[in-house]
């Protein structure tokens, strides 16, 4: 099922998608969206008669965080090594602010601060419920669904502050959506999903979740066992390797294999 959260008027709503995707991650012309009853995170999927055709309505970012996004670095080993980094023992957390979210078609807004602004298209993972310590074979029990971000860094801020919060915490540095796709397993990702990054219409990544180091149920446990987790929170699963500067004027899609594809464009502050 994919589940949406789309402007039509001036209320955001939450819906359901029908309708097939091509090989690009675009829905057919004829996909419609069925408004449902609140937020299926805290209600359940209630569905109303009214209905929309997509074209018709704007989709935002299927969820904002009620407190957190939780990132995970280096978890390709070829992304690791691009940056002169090693792969972690364990996951290597940190954390963005949730108004650093955007949904599908908003602006990144590349800061005065920054002269190496990067893209970074990645899985991310959907928490349903209130967990803590969660064990990793109880993983799928506390996840909503799946998306797509844009886990946007000021590379040189980064490197030049050490920890992450500047570089990856700017307003508009993590778009996400364009729907969460909750029919999916964890280990439909660990036989390999496609992640390809387009900037500019040319493919500038292309990797596999098959290559991710530390699985989703495993970052689920881990995460969970240093913060309590909420409905809504989000879990960036990392980047393949190929990241890269972007700039003003410039148009990044991120497509995940079955999931989609999220498209957002580079303006100056």
């Amino acid at each position: 099922m994919r589940i949406a959260r789309f402007l039509v008027g001036e209320d955001p709503q939450y819906g359901v998608l029908t309708g097939d995707l091509d090989e690009h991650g675009q829905l057919s012309d004829d996909a419609t969206i069925v408004e449902l009853a609140g937020d299926p995170m805290y209600v359940g999927v209630k569905l109303l008669e009214r209905q929309h055709r997509v074209a018709d309505v704007k989709l935002l970012a299927p969820v904002i965080p009620r407190s957190k996004v939780v990132g995970i670095g280096r978890n390709y080993a070829k992304h690791a090594a691009e940056l002169g980094n090693d792969v972690p023992s364990e996951p290597l957390v940190f954390l963005k602010p949730n108004t650093s979210v955007v949904g599908p078609g908003d602006a990144i807004v590349h800061p005065e601060q920054s002269r190496d602004v990067q893209y970074e298209g990645e899985l991310a993972v959907v928490i349903g419920r209130i967990c803590r310590d969660v064990p990793v074979e109880k993983a799928t029990d506390v996840i909503f669904g799946y998306t797509i971000a844009n886990d946007v860094t000021a590379r040189d801020l980064q490197k030049g502050d050490v920890q992450f919060t500047r570089a990856k915490g700017f307003d508009t540095f993590c778009p996400v959506g364009p729907w969460i796709e909750t029919d999916l397993d964890p280990h439909d990702f660990s036989q390999g999903r496609r992640v390809q990054t387009y900037l500019n219409g040319d493919v500038v990544q292309d990797g596999t979740t098959a290559d991710l180091v530390f699985d989703i149920p495993t970052l689920v446990a881990y995460v969970s066992s240093v913060m309590t987790l909420l409905p809504g929170d989000l879990i960036l699963t990392g980047t393949p390797e190929g990241v890269g500067p972007m700039a003003p004027g410039d148009e990044v899609e991120i497509v995940v294999e079955g999931l989609g594809s999220l498209t957002n464009k580079v303006v100056s502050r």
